[in-house]
């Protein structure tokens, strides 16, 4: 299972950088730069599992010797990158529209070349 969750994240992660580099689009890019996000969010959870392993609370005297806890710090650097994600994807989908508003294409290559 974890290997799956290898390549799915690798997949995902070179799916973005594809769409990033090859598209044209604005809102493709956009959406590529989301894909990559989420490519890297799953790698950092995987990375983080243990098999068997349980949440790390605990109170005195519950811990017995062979107990494997999971390390929540892969968790918690992931919930923060989903909402710093979120607010780029927010702050670039922002600057698409205005963009769009003043040069009315979505086209890289034709915002360039108006560009002047």
């Amino acid at each position: 299972m974890i290997l799956t969750n290898y390549i799915s994240s690798i997949l995902l992660m070179t799916l973005g950088l594809y769409v990033l580099c090859f598209q044209r689009n604005l809102v493709k890019m956009v959406v590529g730069l989301g894909i990559l996000d989420y490519g890297v969010n799953l790698l950092i959870v995987s990375i983080g599992y243990r098999a068997g392993g349980t949440a790390p609370l605990f109170v005195e005297g519950e811990i017995q010797p062979g107990m494997h806890f999971v390390d929540p710090v892969p968790q918690a650097l992931t919930l923060t990158s989903i909402v710093i994600g979120a607010c780029v994807t927010a702050m670039a989908l922002a600057i698409v529209v205005q963009l769009h508003r003043k040069y009315h294409t979505l086209d890289t290559g034709e915002i360039r070349r108006l560009r002047g």
